[in-house]
């Protein structure tokens, strides 16, 4: 490494939302933090910019609603302090229950605090080795292949990969209102007119789409062909079951979309006041509100197929596209085998990695992570036993799946109450008595941790 990496105390790999939350929570206790970030240098598939935290796929950071599970998760980093949560909750738009972020202002306030913060020094530069100095790895799913050679080797695990795709983005007068319809599900939005643009399909225009779809041109992935000969498993060209493209996921069954991203439940189209067959809804992307991003609609269609067929659902026809669904390789590593729940190398105490490359999916679940990560390299640098949260913690929960799943079918992780242990009560509750004690557990037990440890947040 060159002379800039002669003082820190603690290098933080990765500018995205995972490293953006490391350097800060670290540098919040008193390390010095030199905070790597090949972008604008080398760009990856999916970047659009140089800005740190910059979202590339949905601007949506999850449920709101203290009852769901990303919800439980963003009180748990409410409580834990961290400041990508707070420039989320500064650059929020309307999203119904949603914590929805114009993705431009969001990144840019994080890139804001970080640059100006007395302990971060932000360096622009490629790391193509694993530095003998306390580390932090949050590279992502994109990490570059030299990088990704360079962890296989000390790791001597092979990764594994998957395609993810992005949702295409619309502008917002290109949309034909006189069709589409503004409204929530159920009415839950925050504007009194709904905070959801919706395109209302009847079944014949839903089959009609549906067979466009299926026999559309897509973009063959050869792109990706040489980042998978440099250390990533040849043969496992999958996609993640979370984030499936909308084409593959309409190859599943014809009522697959009606079930899925487009089902039609809590609308009612005000122009017949009956419930559509299937809806296609489009949230606000940006703060002045003039771009839209078409929920659940990624896809790995060529340019010109996605103007045709996404054109032929019902309000978009003259959909003016101002970025086009995509496809990139996500990379993630053999958390399970390689890492405890503190998020340090089992082989070596002061490397710790977080975000998506440990295998937790999710905005939250990475700035998550990171925060874990940026707190426990505080610690082990100060002396202090790294902390593991209560298993009945949303995080605590997190941190224990990507090191404890099995590697057999190890695949990325979301917040979900699934991954909780069961309730102590043999009393039978329904889904939401469950939900509210799960969050009422979780909360109580990490005020409980909290209170017990010998530093305040």
């Amino acid at each position: 490494m060159r002379s800039q990496m002669e003082n820190p105390d603690l290098i933080v790999i990765g500018g995205g939302l995972a490293g953006s939350e490391a350097a800060w929570q670290a540098a919040q206790r008193g390390l010095r933090v030199h905070l790597y970030e090949m972008r604008p240098l080398r760009m990856t598939g999916a970047h659009q910019t140089a800005d740190l935290a910059e979202l590339v796929c949905s601007n949506s950071l999850g449920s709101r609603l203290p009852d769901r599970a990303s919800g439980l998760l963003q009180n748990e980093l409410r409580r834990l302090g961290s400041m990508l949560l707070a420039c989320a909750e500064e650059t929020a738009l309307p999203a119904g229950s949603a914590l929805a972020v114009d993705r431009v202002l969001f990144a840019q306030k994080v890139t804001e605090r970080i640059q100006q913060h007395p302990k971060i020094r932000v360096i622009r530069e490629e790391v193509t080795e694993i530095p003998s100095l306390p580390t932090i790895i949050a590279s992502g799913p994109l990490t570059s292949p030299a990088l990704t050679q360079a962890i296989v080797a000390w790791t001597g695990e092979e990764h594994l990969s998957f395609y993810d795709a992005i949702s295409p983005i619309v502008t917002a007068e290109s949309i034909n209102m006189e069709i589409a319809f503004r409204a929530s599900r159920y009415g839950r939005g925050e504007a009194e007119e709904g905070d959801y643009i919706n395109c209302p399909m009847t079944r014949q225009e839903y089959e009609a789409f549906v067979d466009a779809l299926l026999s559309a041109e897509r973009i063959e992935l050869r792109a990706f062909e040489e980042e998978i000969r440099q250390g990533v498993r040849a043969g496992v060209e999958r996609f993640f079951e979370g984030c499936l493209p909308i084409e593959i996921l309409a190859e599943r069954g014809r009522e697959a979309l009606a079930f899925g991203p487009l089902r039609p439940v809590g609308l009612i189209d005000p122009r017949t006041g009956k419930r559509p067959y299937a809806v296609v809804q489009l949230r606000q992307d940006n703060l002045i509100g003039d771009l839209y991003n078409m929920v659940g609609f990624q896809t790995n269609l060529k340019f010109s197929e996605q103007q045709r067929v996404f054109r032929m659902i019902p309000g978009l026809e003259r959909a003016e596209f101002v970025r086009y669904g995509q496809m990139h390789r996500n990379t993630f590593i053999a958390s399970p085998r390689l890492l405890l729940p503190t998020l340090q190398s089992r082989q070596r105490p002061d490397l710790f990695f977080a975000g998506q490359i440990t295998g937790v999916e999710g905005y939250m679940g990475n700035i998550a992570t990171g925060l874990l990560a940026g707190w426990n390299a505080a610690r082990l640098l100060r002396g202090q036993q790294p902390v593991t949260l209560p298993a009945v913690t949303m995080l605590g929960a997190l941190c224990h799946y990507v090191t404890h799943a099995s590697l057999k079918d190890f695949q990325p992780m979301k917040a979900n109450f699934g991954i909780l242990p069961p309730l102590a009560s043999e009393k039978r509750l329904d889904k939401r008595a469950r939900a509210q004690a799960y969050v009422q557990r979780a909360l109580s037990a990490l005020e409980e941790f909290l209170v017990s440890l010998d530093e305040t947040l």
